[in-house]
């Protein structure tokens, strides 16, 4: 049987029939997958490293709380420094430093700003676009291992956007310290630059008071043979989201970040941890871990690790670690591990979020140790692993403090209600 219409090859498309489609349904679009312009696609973002970078506060949507790097925060609080137009002017701060450090105020278009990266979402654009003035902070190449504390505790609570540059000299060697304090309603931007061969500690401090909301975006470049470690310790405020990222991005670049956390009755403690090698021969140690107590206590840990093409040898692994108090609490844990290379030294991940070791508890009363003591010792022993990491023992000694004052609190809170039933 001939026909004057070519049968069509089993590879070749078939148009339907007229009038075959089912109730008028069409093929759909399904997210904006086939949208020939990159910008138009609606398809999300699925990993970290395909995030747009940009200084411009237009180049991000507003933020509705459904995008996956928003979709815990409390979005309300964060709101106004999320629409711009924010004050960017200087600040006063108080300076601790040795001779080898120096810190100084820079002009806005400060030739340094963006050598570490750039905002990947609108409330880091918002503090870019805001600046007026940049706190340039330099540890020199000296013999001595350089110093610098810096308190900030005079922001008030007006939205404020900051901008801090942090260089380490080739071979430099030292410590910066960030110490927030009082109120504020702030979004910044820390650039950290560590030069070939530097050995750099940065610790950021939030001890804000009970109504601080505070947005942190820290970037960190580091050069080849060069040491960052980067430590985040949020125990104060009422919003606290503090986003730390590294770029390993020459050979030899070696990083360890750590993370201690303790969110009390309503308090929102967020990070999100980037770790980008991209260079041959890089190491990576994430650690961070948190404690929670208290009706609504809130902690988020997003662990991101990137080992790209260029990343043969990399030896990295993450991990968070969450201890549950009480009841009401919740603690969000997602690391992720993006591979693009296999000839690699290692790579891992872990996470876990649980309550107290009973056995821990057993063996402490066992010994004569009353539960309240046990538990307080299990709590600082937990904490504490981080904490000495740091490397200045004045500072451990008053983080160790707050932390037990943290304890103390908590055991005042969870115990006022059973006394005003007594009472009652």
């Amino acid at each position: 049987m001939s026909s004057s219409t070519p049968t069509p090859r089993i590879d070749q498309p078939v148009a339907p029939a007229p009038g075959s489609e089912q109730h008028g349904a069409k093929a759909h679009s399904d997210g904006g997958w086939d949208a020939p312009d990159a910008a138009a696609k609606k398809v999300p973002v699925q990993t970290r490293s395909e995030r747009p970078q940009s200084g411009d506060l237009d180049a991000f949507a507003p933020v509705t709380g459904r995008e996956v790097n928003w979709k815990f925060a409390p979005i309300a609080k964060l709101q106004p420094l999320l629409d711009g137009g924010l004050d960017g002017s200087a600040y006063p701060f108080l300076a601790r430093q040795t001779e080898g450090a120096d810190v100084e105020w820079g002009r806005s278009d400060d030739p340094a700003v963006g050598t570490a990266g750039l905002p990947e979402d609108r409330a880091a654009a918002a503090a870019w676009t805001a600046r007026d003035a940049v706190l340039k902070v330099t540890v020199k190449a000296t013999e001595a291992h350089e110093s610098i504390s810096i308190t900030r505790s005079d922001f008030g609570t007006q939205a404020r956007a900051a901008h801090t540059v942090i260089t380490a000299e080739q071979h430099a060697q030292g410590i910066v310290v960030i110490d927030n304090r009082g109120s504020a309603l702030l979004s910044e931007n820390v650039e950290i630059v560590v030069r070939d061969g530097a050995r750099l500690t940065v610790v950021s401090l939030q001890d804000w008071d009970d109504d601080a909301v505070h947005v942190s975006t820290q970037f960190a470049e580091v050069g080849r043979d060069a040491f960052l470690k980067h430590v985040v310790v949020s125990l104060g405020g009422d919003v606290v989201r503090v986003n730390p990222s590294t770029h390993l991005g020459a050979q030899g670049a070696d990083t360890e970040m750590y993370g201690v956390y303790f969110a009390d009755a309503g308090q929102y403690i967020e990070q999100q941890v980037y770790v980008n090698h991209d260079a041959p021969n890089t190491r990576g140690r994430v650690n961070y871990k948190g404690a929670l107590q208290g009706e609504g206590a809130h902690t988020v840990w997003i662990g991101d690790v990137l080992i790209g093409r260029a990343g043969d040898g990399t030896d990295s692994y993450e991990q968070n670690r969450n201890l549950v108090l009480t009841d009401g609490t919740r603690a969000d844990s997602i690391p992720n591990l993006e591979i693009e290379t296999g000839n690699i030294e290692g790579a891992g991940h872990a996470s876990a979020t649980g309550r107290f070791d009973d056995e821990q508890l057993f063996y402490l009363q066992a010994r004569g140790i009353p539960e309240e003591e046990a538990r307080r010792l299990v709590v600082l022993g937990f904490l504490v692993e981080v904490i000495q990491k740091i490397g200045a023992p004045e500072l451990e000694e008053r983080l160790i403090a707050a932390v037990e004052q943290e304890l103390a609190e908590g055991r005042t809170a969870v115990a006022a209600p059973a006394d005003e039933q007594a009472d009652a």
